[in-house]
C-alpha cells in the first residue's frame, strides 16, 4: 500500500511520543487494522531509539518540579460563574411590542484544507527537526566511536578486531648424543662385527664385517655383566649387513658401557632356552667415540 506524507509524518510522530490523545488513538487504530502501517511505526521507533541509547539519564533541579507542580494548581483553578441579570418585568398595561432579535453574527470556522495544511506543515517541521538531529547524533556517534569509543554504551563500541597471525620458529637442532662402539673380534684379530650403541636411545646396530655362520646355525648376541647372574641374550644377528634393535632399553647406563658383549654360534633360529649352547667366539667392549653434547640454556 503507498503511505501519503501525513501517514509517514503520523508514524514519526507518533514514535516520538508528540500526538495528542485523539491523534494516538488514531494510529493505534490504524496499527491494528493494517501491518504494514505498523511496520513503518516500528522502523520509526528502531531509528529514534539510537538517540536514547546515546543519552544518559540526567536528573532535573528541583525547581522543575516545583514549576510543574504550581502549574498543575493554577489550570486547576475554577473560575467563578458569570451570572447574568434578570431581564426586567415588563408593565401589564404597555402595548405588545414584538421585542428585536439582534443575531450575533456566525462564528468565523476555519477552512478544513487551511486546517489539514498547517497541521501536514506542523508535523513535517517536526519530522525534519528530528531527522536533523538524527543525523547529528548519528555523525556524533561515528566521532565517538572512532576516537573514544569507551564513552559508548557496550552495545554501541566496535567489536575489536582480532586477526591471529601464525609465526613459525624453525625446529631447534637436535642435541648430539653420546655413541659407543665395541670392535667383536677372536683374540685380537680382524673384527668379525662392529657393535654400534646410542647412549640417548639404547640402540643399538650390529655391522657384519668378516664373518660367515655355517650352514643350519645362527649368530647371537650376548651381554656378559657381573651385575648379572648370568649371559642376557641380545637377540640373533641377522644374516644382512646391519641388525638393529632396542634391546639395550631394559638395562641401566653402567651397566651397558662396562659390559663384555659376545657373539655365539647357535642352532638355526638362536638359543631355545635364552642360555649360550657354546663359548664365545667373536667379543669386546664399548668405547666412547662420539661424546655427549649439552643442551644449549
Amino acid at each position: 500500500m503507498a503511505y501519503s506524507e501525513d501517514h509517514i509524518a503520523l508514524a514519526a510522530e507518533y514514535a516520538l511520543g508528540t500526538l495528542d490523545a485523539g491523534e494516538r488513538v488514531q494510529v493505534e487504530a490504524m496499527m491494528v487494522l493494517d501491518t504494514e502501517f505498523t511496520a513503518i511505526v516500528r522502523s520509526w521507533e528502531y531509528r529514534l531509539g539510537a538517540l536514547n541509547q546515546m543519552v544518559g539519564s540526567i536528573e532535573p533541579r528541583p525547581i522543575v518540579w516545583e514549576n510543574i507542580k504550581a502549574a498543575i494548581g493554577h489550570a486547576a483553578v475554577q473560575q467563578a460563574p458569570l451570572v447574568l441579570p434578570e431581564a426586567p418585568q415588563r408593565p401589564a398595561a404597555a402595548p405588545d411590542v414584538a421585542p428585536a432579535v439582534v443575531q450575533a453574527p456566525p462564528a468565523a470556522v476555519p477552512s478544513n484544507v487551511v486546517e489539514l495544511s498547517s497541521r501536514a506543515a506542523r508535523r513535517w517541521r517536526n519530522v525534519a527537526s528530528f531527522a536533523t538531529a538524527l543525523a547529528a547524533a548519528l555523525v556524533a556517534m561515528l566521532v565517538v566511536q572512532v576516537y573514544q569509543p569507551e564513552l559508548l554504551p557496550n552495545a554501541l563500541r566496535p567489536k575489536p578486531r582480532i586477526q591471529t597471525v601464525e609465526v613459525k620458529t624453525p625446529a631447534p637442532s637436535p642435541v648430539p648424543s653420546a655413541q659407543y662402539v665395541a670392535l667383536l673380534q677372536r683374540d685380537g684379530g680382524s673384527p668379525a662385527f662392529i657393535l654400534t650403541v646410542d647412549a640417548a636411545t639404547k640402540n643399538f646396530t650390529v655391522r657384519k664385517v668378516g664373518a660367515d655362520a655355517e650352514p643350519g646355525k645362527s649368530f647371537e648376541l650376548w651381554l656378559i655383566s657381573d651385575r648379572l647372574p648370568a649371559p642376557r641374550s641380545l637377540g640373533v644377528i641377522g644374516g644382512s649387513d646391519f641388525t638393529a634393535r632396542p634391546a639395550l632399553a631394559d638395562f641401566d647406563p653402567g651397566t651397558i658401557n662396562a659390559a663384555t658383549f659376545a657373539v655365539t654360534v647357535e642352532q638355526a633360529g638362536g638359543s631355545p632356552d635364552g642360555k649360550p649352547h657354546s663359548a664365545p667366539i667373536f667379543t669386546g667392549k664399548l668405547i666412547e667415540t662420539v661424546p655427549a653434547v649439552a643442551a644449549p640454556r
